[in-house]
């Protein structure tokens, strides 16, 4: 019988901060509840934005945290024949096809003025599909068919969604023009192989989880099970950022424990009782994902200012 995995895949694009923890923390607790197998996964794939110092910072903020881990899979950017071989195979079942044209190019072609999302339609596909053999290169996108109709996905911690993914965002990049696999191909891949069955992220990835279904579908792999959580944000709405002041982990993990941090992170994740101090072990006895508010938290300066004092 196959053992139950889950993975922290943190992004070492910047510090971590107190979305991250409170994903992670919930992540953790649900595999030591449910006896699934935890993997850590750095997703060094966006080259650009990538920190390579804060590689080693996030481990030991994840240590600090409680939060452990099983196995350490291989850097993602240093496992990139998976993805050029399921490109391939993509390719010979007809449904990628390469494309030259820019963002800005493509954005001259929609057809409302002024929209946010850049979308590669159906009528934007060139003359080519059928089998072909995907050469990756640069300055070139290679972009999967999006069939019409909706994309339906079962996410365990808010119900049934059904997506338009033809709509929202066309036919998205699998292979991008830096000539690396583009993210939903990367995490679709990196998922299967390693045997992850449960994904636990924020809800703003839910969008993700239907196009990385898609990927995952036509490839003929498993579709893993779907935790996506509430957000926290700022007092002005948006998710939470150094426009709302100092949250990151490191601001409290210097010389300190991190039990009052579980403990206000427990108070915000359906523990409201919590005590003023917790470890990662008695968060993980005491959480229950159904009592997880189901609307988005808003930090305040109060709540930073509660985590100053000792």
């Amino acid at each position: 019988m196959t053992t139950a995995t889950t993975r922290l895949a943190p992004s070492p694009t910047g510090a971590l901060h107190l979305g991250n923890a409170r994903t992670f923390l919930v992540n953790w607790a649900l595999a030591k509840q449910r006896g699934w197998r935890v993997i850590l996964r750095i997703e060094d794939i966006d080259h650009p934005r990538v920190k390579p110092d804060t590689i080693d910072t996030t481990r030991d903020e994840l240590h600090w945290l409680g939060v452990h881990w099983d196995e350490e899979v291989a850097l993602q950017s240093t496992q990139l024949k998976p993805c050029h071989d399921a490109l391939n195979t993509l390719g010979h079942k007809g449904m990628i096809y390469p494309c030259d044209r820019t963002r800005a190019e493509l954005a001259a072609s929609a057809p409302n003025e002024g929209d946010q999302q850049v979308i590669a339609r159906a009528s934007d596909r060139p003359a080519c599909a059928g089998d072909i053999v995907a050469s990756p290169e640069r300055d070139r996108t290679w972009r999967l068919c999006v069939p019409p109709g909706l994309v339906h996905v079962h996410d365990e911690c808010t119900g049934n969604h059904h997506i338009d993914v033809a709509a929202d965002c066309g036919d998205f990049a699998v292979w991008t023009r830096r000539n690396v696999p583009a993210y939903q191909l990367a995490v679709a891949v990196d998922d299967a192989r390693q045997g992850v069955t449960d994904v636990v992220r924020g809800d703003d990835l839910l969008p993700s989880a239907a196009r990385q279904q898609l990927v995952l579908e036509c490839l003929g792999l498993p579709v893993p099970r779907w935790w996506h959580l509430p957000l926290l944000r700022g007092p002005d709405g948006r998710r939470l950022a150094k426009r709302h002041g100092d949250s990151r982990i490191a601001r409290w993990c210097a010389g300190r424990s991190s039990e009052r941090l579980i403990a206000f992170l427990a108070r915000i994740s359906g523990l409201p009782d919590a005590p003023d101090t917790m470890t990662a072990s008695q968060f993980a006895e005491a959480f229950d994902v159904a009592r997880l508010p189901k609307e988005d938290v808003i930090i305040t300066e109060a709540h930073l200012a509660w985590l100053d004092e000792h």
